[in-house]
C-alpha cells in the first residue's frame, strides 16, 4: 500500500515569491482583459487550456486587441490534467494579467496565481483588484526559505501608478 501511495504524483507546486515590482519587471506584457472563450488541446504530453482574452487596457508591452493565454491543464480527448498553482479563469470575468511570452510564442501568466488580479464587477472607473493568496509552497528568493503568500487588494489606479513608477525606474515602457 505504501509503495502505491509513494508512486502517486504529488499535487503541489513550489513557487518563487514575486513582489509586485518583480511581476512588473519580468512581464513581457501587462493587460486588463475579459475572458471570452476557452479551448483545451494537447501540446506534446501536456494539455494546455487556451483562453481568449479581449484586451481593454494595455499597461506594458506591444498593443494587441486580443491575447491567446495558455495555462497548463484542462480536458482534451477524454483526458484531464490538473496542475496545482494554475489560476482558474472564468469566461465573462475581467482580470489584470502579468504575461510572459517565451521564444516558442506561448503566452502564460507569470508566477502562476501570483500574476493575475480579479477585477471587481461594477466598481466604476477605479475598480478594486484582488489577488488571492496562493496556497502553494513559496520560497523567498534571497533565503530559499518557505514564506507565506498574502492576499493583495488594491484599486486599479494604485496598480497603474506602481506600474508606471516601476517601468520609469527601469527605463522601460
Amino acid at each position: 500500500m505504501l509503495l502505491i501511495v509513494g508512486m502517486m504524483p504529488l499535487q503541489c507546486a513550489t513557487l518563487e515569491r514575486l513582489s509586485l515590482d518583480d511581476l512588473i519587471a519580468k512581464s513581457t506584457a501587462i493587460v486588463r482583459g475579459k475572458v471570452t472563450g476557452a479551448t483545451a488541446a494537447f501540446s506534446g504530453p501536456v494539455i494546455y487550456t487556451h483562453y481568449q482574452l479581449q484586451v481593454s487596457e494595455l499597461y506594458k508591452g506591444p498593443a494587441q486587441p486580443t491575447v491567446d493565454l495558455a495555462l497548463p491543464g484542462g480536458a482534451a480527448n477524454g483526458v484531464q490534467q490538473i496542475y496545482s498553482g494554475v489560476p482558474q479563469l472564468h469566461p465573462g470575468e475581467e482580470y489584470v494579467f502579468f504575461l510572459w511570452t517565451g521564444t516558442s510564442g506561448l503566452t502564460q501568466v507569470i508566477g502562476l496565481t501570483q500574476g493575475m488580479f480579479a477585477v471587481s464587477a461594477g466598481s466604476g472607473k477605479d475598480p478594486a483588484l484582488i489577488r488571492a493568496a496562493s496556497h502553494e509552497l513559496m520560497l523567498d528568493r534571497a533565503t530559499g526559505r518557505p514564506v507565506q503568500d498574502q492576499t493583495l487588494n488594491m484599486n486599479l489606479s494604485a496598480l497603474k501608478t506602481q506600474i508606471t513608477s516601476t517601468l520609469a525606474s527601469q527605463g522601460t515602457k
